[in-house]
């Protein structure tokens, strides 16, 4: 071991963090086009410079971080990130403002968010073409990573997923509503379970990210959907139940269309937004200009 670890150079950061990713010496060799054996020796002589073991090549068949590997680790992501950060600076001098924006949208996002930004945004840069996207749920968050979207505004994931940064953007209510001749709808209050008996209407996922996890699920017969606005036509027919965010039947509401249902098991609850952009793509002038909008508008509800 040496008293003092020497510089690693940003290519061999690079191959720590894809050996990491990939889960593999092999994997991480298919992603950066290199053989193995040099993917073996560039981790080697990080190890040495550093004067640590990064990964436990003894006990396991696929390498594992070490406590060392797992500080290096985090340190390494920041120091990528910060390049990728620098770079996007230097391009943004070298060459201006965005040619363009492709933005991506939950389509839980309040239309009047949605609008106010967009309105704003052309008021500022007339001159940067705007791509917009509507999406549910994870096809949001795929459009970002497939690289389809420089930006988007996505709902609530499960998991963290890598690679992806995220700004919290506020949040909207979602409430459980039918129309008034619905069965749920007649009764003030109902007992715990029973809108297991009634056809649920839910937003269907079309991305592999959330593919198979529901979402504030609970009846045993479903409709899935893939339009929110289809959604809403068949909850004020009566066909079926199901959680609408509040901006959007506030009116029906009101107008006594739709009913607000109290179901003890599905009370409704927040559906909360964040900004989201790939960590080695950050924004450019237009697109961080749309995000301190989002920030914004959160900081004003």
């Amino acid at each position: 071991m040496i008293a003092e670890p020497g510089t690693p150079t940003l290519d061999q950061l690079r191959v720590f963090l894809t050996v990491v990713n990939e889960g593999s010496f092999a994997g991480a060799a298919r992603k950066l086009h290199r053989a193995t054996s040099v993917v073996s020796y560039s981790i080697a002589n990080l190890e040495m410079q550093l004067g640590v073991s990064l990964f436990d090549r003894k006990t396991t068949r696929k390498p594992q971080l070490t406590d060392a590997g797992r500080t290096v680790l985090a340190e390494a992501r920041t120091i990528y990130n910060g390049i990728d950060g620098l770079r996007a600076k230097v391009r943004g001098l070298l060459h201006g403002l965005e040619a363009e924006v492709h933005l991506v949208l939950d389509v839980m996002l309040p239309n009047e968010r949605v609008v106010d930004a967009l309105k704003a945004f052309r008021e500022e840069f007339p001159t940067v073409a705007l791509h917009l996207h509507i999406e549910a749920l994870g096809a949001v968050t795929q459009r970002v990573l497939e690289r389809r979207a420089t930006l988007g505004v996505s709902g609530p994931l499960a998991t963290s997923i890598s690679g992806i940064e995220r700004v919290a953007v506020g949040k909207v209510a979602l409430v459980p509503v039918a129309a008034p001749s619905h069965p749920l709808a007649q009764q003030s209050t109902n007992q715990p379970g029973a809108g297991r008996s009634h056809v649920q209407l839910v937003l269907t996922d079309r991305s592999r990210l959330t593919e198979d996890q529901e979402f504030a699920v609970v009846a045993t017969h479903t409709w899935r959907l893939a339009d929110l606005g289809a959604k809403h036509l068949l909850l004020r027919e009566g066909i079926g139940w199901g959680n609408m965010p509040i901006d959007r039947v506030r009116d029906d509401l009101e107008s006594g269309r739709l009913v607000q249902l109290d179901l003890p098991d599905c009370p409704g609850g927040d559906y909360v937004f964040d900004v989201i952009y790939r960590t080695d793509t950050p924004p450019g002038p237009a697109a961080r200009w749309l995000i301190e909008r989002f920030k914004g508008q959160a900081a004003d509800t």
